[in-house]
């Protein structure tokens, strides 16, 4: 016959479950994150919460456009986000305000028309990606620090949770 647990003890069975799994959704699987600044706007506006989807890489790889989050190359406690302009093998260069991929101008209809300093053509080495933030004129990014390594990136930017009058997924 099997005897009965007691509330407390199906409780702490519970809370440790729960603890568990939250734990290895986070370390493997989505992790939110705060955006502090302007320098995502306007896809990503201060005071933005988003879930990253930290499995996607482990059986993808990241695609000029796409939104990441990664160990900053200047000083790898901190994240940043800012999307892919160009991977490695590419050659990228900014001239007269358009990014221009392989010679080719980048389209970027998720934008509006800024004005660019004009940047150097610059291969980007294998294993990693150049990365700009949306708000051209107001982010440190590659044309600044350099590339990012394939291995600092923890996963892509996917949905909006907070604050509710901006939930949705991230184009």
């Amino acid at each position: 016959m099997k005897k009965k647990r007691s509330f407390v003890g199906e409780l702490v069975e519970a809370v440790i479950i729960a603890v568990i799994l939250a734990a290895v959704i986070r370390i493997f699987l989505f992790q939110p994150f705060f955006i502090p600044s302007c320098s995502m706007y306007p896809t990503l506006q201060p005071g933005d919460r988003i879930i990253v989807n930290k499995l996607v890489y482990r059986f993808d790889e990241p695609e000029r456009g796409d939104i990441i989050v990664f160990r900053y190359p200047l000083d790898r406690s901190k994240d940043y986000i800012k999307r892919i302009i160009a991977v490695g093998g590419e050659k990228v260069a900014i001239r007269e305000n358009y990014v221009y991929i392989n010679g080719k101008p980048l389209k970027e209809s998720y934008l509006p028309r800024t004005e660019l300093s004009d940047y150097d053509a610059t291969v980007v080495p294998e294993g990693t990606f150049f990365v700009m933030g949306d708000n051209r004129n107001d982010s440190q990014d590659s044309r600044y620090w350099g590339m990012v390594p394939r291995r600092d990136v923890i996963g892509k930017a996917v949905f909006i949770f907070w604050p509710p009058e901006r939930i949705g997924f991230i184009k």
